[in-house]
């Protein structure tokens, strides 16, 4: 199984860069379209462990890029029945074609747009609710080669309907406020456009009708579009050619694309790879691929600790080993020279405690080494 997904990250300053260079502008995770950035794309495996990566330019669209890596993987690691799991926007309907004439087939299961929910939502009707865990039930519709899978989440549905409704309050009482200001016509649809910028999904939910002429507006709810709203709140559809009937399989699998979700949010957060401040493109390279070997290990100590040290993190340990310091102890000699003697801190009773855990010693003191002062030769002692 193979968990396949995108990010971005953007450079601070705007350096002058050509036509193919892969810093551009394009649509930013991070919320700064306003900085050049490149595209990072990582698959990992549901345990977290990632086989590979890609930096591409800033303005890659997501659907463009599946293909090559489904070549790209085929080519390092040998023809397998593999499963790959993605978000909705990264497959298109002719490469989904292909992971399917592929010889073995390559499985998938994605996200799909709600806008196929509503072709699909009659036939879903007459499917009954199936138990995938405590406060998750699913629908399973076979269709034409293809199993879409209708997920409901009561966490999920209280989420997003206290969201939904924090912001359709925000955007009645902005509407209330706006009717009894004295404005020009012109102001007040620059404000009504900033009112739509700030509450984009309630704005979905109100009619709003700006007179002809004179500086005034009416505001009514959508009582048909809030209904079909809260219907699919908390639901999510699913589309995958696996041949698993258990609703809880199918559902687990997608559930393990917050893998590489936490992935990013490692990258970008403990790992620091963003902001990046080189403009050598070698460096860049370079730069994300540091943060890519930092991201191994960090995973690799998170697995050990499953097994060694449960509860601690591996954050929380590299926190506890930042207390054992090295030093230099520099003593002058009654002949001139200088004795230097390398020393690390003695680690606290917990930090050894926490060693003997992970079965780790600490190596033995360096000698110590003496300093001839007029050539500042040194020797080990």
């Amino acid at each position: 199984m193979l968990l396949y997904d995108l990010t971005s990250t953007y450079f601070e300053s705007e350096p002058s860069f050509g036509e193919h260079d892969k810093r551009q502008f394009g649509y930013s995770r991070d919320k700064r379209p306003d900085c050049v950035q490149v595209v990072i794309a990582l698959i990992v495996t549901p345990q977290g462990f990632p086989l590979t990566y890609e930096v591409l330019c800033g303005n890659t669209s997501d659907k463009t890029t599946l293909k090559e890596f489904l070549r790209k993987i085929e080519q390092q690691y040998g023809k397998a029945r593999r499963t790959w799991v993605m978000d909705r926007g990264i497959p298109t309907e002719e490469v989904l074609a292909e992971m399917r004439a592929g010889d073995p087939p390559v499985q998938y299961l994605v996200g799909t747009p709600k806008g196929r929910l509503s072709k699909l939502e009659k036939d879903l009707l007459d499917k009954p609710w199936q138990e995938a865990r405590p406060g998750v039930t699913v629908k399973l519709l076979p269709r034409e080669g293809e199993l879409y899978v209708l997920a409901r989440s009561a966490d999920r549905v209280a989420k997003e309907r206290s969201m939904r409704r924090r912001q359709l309050k925000k955007l009645w009482n902005r509407l209330h406020e706006l009717q009894t200001m004295k404005l020009r016509r012109e102001a007040l649809l620059m404000k009504l456009g900033a009112a739509r910028q700030q509450c984009p999904s309630a704005w979905r939910l109100v009619e709003v009708e700006v007179d002809a002429t004179a500086a005034s507006f009416t505001y009514r709810l959508k009582k048909d579009k809030l209904r079909q709203v809260r219907r699919r709140e908390g639901r999510y559809l699913l589309r995958s050619n696996l041949t698993e009937t258990d609703p809880a399989v199918v559902w687990s699998y997608y559930l393990q694309l917050v893998e590489v979700e936490q992935a990013f949010r490692h990258l970008k957060g403990d790992l620091a790879v963003r902001p990046i401040f080189h403009q050598d493109e070698k460096r860049i390279e370079a730069h994300i691929f540091v943060s890519f070997l930092a991201y191994c290990l960090h995973v690799t100590l998170g697995q050990w600790l499953r097994t060694l040290a449960p509860g601690l993190t591996p954050r929380r340990v590299l926190e506890k080993f930042a207390a054992v310091q090295m030093v230099d102890v520099h003593i002058p000699t009654t002949d001139g020279r200088t004795l230097l003697l390398s020393r690390y801190t003695q680690p606290e009773p917990e930090l050894q405690l926490l060693l003997a855990r992970l079965k780790l010693q600490l190596p033995a003191q360096p000698p110590p080494r003496i300093m001839a002062t007029p050539d500042r030769k040194e020797a080990a002692m």
